[in-house]
């Protein structure tokens, strides 16, 4: 049955899919893209000034509603995986940040959706309906995000990876190209375009625009609906480990066999067939409790019995669990978005005379600094080390993921230092009273540290994808976003504790916290350096990780060829 099953989807697949409908998955996420982080940048300056938040109460929202938006993809994924296909949760995703996206227009056009400017004598707080005017638009957009960004890649791999294709690795390498090449470019223009329109002219157009792209988004990629390939919905990864747990939980009473007497549950398409002696607890799930689970035949109850397999792919997820938790801190650092909008909202900006940077775009250093580094790194780098050591020369991601952790040190050392210098020149300059005034000082300082921390995220969040895709089996590689993803939402709620509890212990009666909304009043530099002192604590933890882990896979992409695997075994 179900080889008929198959056979008919190879059928369907022959006559649908292709290169053909790469335009409009692309245009959809180039769309949704610019749509979505355009609104991000300039948001902690929109919360200040028309909902009059203080400065840590604006960024404790920006980082829960991030945790939420990264948190929603590992729910997408599953409904995606187990209910509702691809195709349908991209589209239904599409729709609610759509919805999102209008909803949050509509409270710059609607009087009364904000409170009224601020007077000399008074500024009122928004209303309990104004908040969930706002917390809802925030909400539809992370609901939809959570429909998107999982499914988006995959759904466009699906179409060109055919079995009749003899040139779908090139054709998916070619695909995996344009699509983060378009994704990086949608980024730049949303922290440029987007941004600089918000900055001259206002609210209302500069979130109006990222609603008619996300708009067309959604035209575009329903469009082709008659064109796409849809793959049936079957198991689902975080289906499977649930059943292990259970399983493992129902067969505790059960005696534990050891590894040679070969009674394990398995299929016939098994790859392994006795579970390794790693969480022998977790064994339990794979013995058979019935004489008629002996068989390799598919189980009629998946919550009674596990194979093999589904046991080892969960050991494989437990195991990585540690170093994984290593570069969360790596995120905490890369949420500290909203303190160089206020620095460079500061400093002198002007690039000409006439033109001069909006303070939410020095984002775009980071992005460029990425795009470069991948280019580089393959390019440049592996071949010059391959022509020094004469052979093929490959940097373990292990080693990648630590030194991003480095660079991220000196970021925040380097962050430090010129808010240091920043708000001593405001100071002698005379504005310490006045947070507004814009200092004798090129904002073109906070270039460095966006690059330092471009560096960071492209050698840690590529050496960890790329990581997790090499020790998993191929039926979790769906896992190795969604680790990173869950992170980054860990890392986001990290970053609004340590910012709460940071400024409630630095204010003093009278007095501003480290976190204050007058930067120039407030401790940002030594907020940065203590950042960076936990980052260093943190790099120890991932050493100790790293060399627990042992050497793992670390698979490379020189198949067939003697490689240099240059740092393997080190942390």
């Amino acid at each position: 049955m179900e080889g008929a099953l198959r056979e008919e989807e190879e059928m369907e697949m022959n006559m649908k899919g292709g290169i053909r409908t790469m335009p409009f998955i692309l245009a959809n996420e180039s769309f949704e893209k610019v749509a979505s982080y355009g609104i991000h940048p300039n948001m902690i300056r929109y919360l200040m000034r028309d909902y009059h938040m203080g400065f840590a109460e604006g960024t404790n929202v920006l980082l829960r509603w991030s945790a939420a938006t990264n948190f929603l993809p590992l729910l997408g994924a599953f409904l995606s995986d187990s209910l509702l296909g691809r195709f349908l949760t991209i589209f239904i995703g599409s729709l609610f940040t759509l919805m999102g996206m209008i909803l949050l227009w509509l409270t710059t056009m609607i009087q009364g959706a904000k409170p009224p400017p601020c007077d000399i004598n008074s500024c009122e707080s928004p209303t309990h309906i104004q908040y969930t005017l706002l917390y809802s638009a925030f909400a539809l957009i992370s609901i939809g995000g959570g429909g998107v960004h999982p499914c988006s890649l995959a759904f466009g791999a699906d179409q060109i990876d055919r079995k009749d294709n003899p040139k779908r690795k090139r054709a998916l390498g070619s695909y995996f190209g344009w699509y983060y090449a378009t994704a990086i470019m949608a980024v730049m223009i949303a922290f440029t375009s987007i941004v600089y329109i918000q900055d001259h002219h206002g609210w209302r157009l500069g979130f109006g625009v990222p609603v008619v792209l996300m708009l067309l988004s959604t035209i575009f990629f329903v469009a082709a609906y008659p064109l796409y390939y849809k793959i049936k919905v079957r198991k689902s990864v975080f289906k499977s480990f649930c059943q292990v747990i259970l399983v493992a939980w129902k067969h505790r009473n059960l005696t534990l066999l050891d590894s040679s007497d070969g009674l394990w549950y398995n299929e016939n398409d098994a790859k392994l067939t006795t579970p390794t002696n790693t969480m022998r607890f977790l064994n339990k799930a794979c013995i058979p409790s019935k004489p008629e689970d002996t068989n390799t035949e598919p189980a009629k109850d998946p919550w009674s019995i596990c194979t093999v397999d589904q046991v080892e792919e969960l050991k494989t997820l437990i195991k990585v669990i540690p170093l994984w938790s290593s570069s969360i801190m790596l995120s905490v650092t890369m949420n500290q978005t909203t303190f160089p909008v206020l620095q460079a909202q500061t400093m002198d900006r002007h690039i000409t005379s006439k033109f001069e940077i909006p303070p939410a775009s020095f984002g775009f250093f980071l992005i460029i600094t990425i795009m470069v580094w991948v280019i580089l790194y393959d390019r440049v780098i592996l071949p010059v080390l391959s022509k020094i050591k004469g052979k093929p020369v490959y940097i373990s991601a292990k080693l990648r993921i630590g030194a991003g952790l480095c660079f991220s040190i000196v970021a925040m050392v380097i962050s430090g230092v010129v808010e240091h210098v920043r708000k001593d020149k405001a100071i002698k300059d005379g504005f310490l009273n006045d947070s507004k005034a814009v200092i004798t000082m090129s904002a073109m300082w906070l270039v460095p540290q966006n690059v330092l921390n471009g560096l960071a995220e492209a050698l840690n969040i590529i050496g960890q994808t790329e990581f997790y895709y090499s020790e998993f089996p191929k039926s979790m590689s769906s896992i190795a976003s969604a680790l990173y993803l869950l992170g980054l939402a860990i890392a986001s709620l990290l970053a609004s504790v340590l910012l709460s509890t940071v400024d409630g212990l630095t204010k003093r009666k009278g007095e501003d916290g480290w976190i204050s909304t007058d930067i120039n009043k407030g401790h940002y530099d030594k907020y940065y350096w203590l950042l960076a002192i936990m980052s260093c604590v943190n790099f120890l933890y991932h050493v100790v990780c790293s060399r627990a882990y042992g050497p793992g896979v670390d698979k490379t992409v020189f198949e067939g060829e003697e490689v240099d695997k240059t740092g393997q075994d080190e942390a």
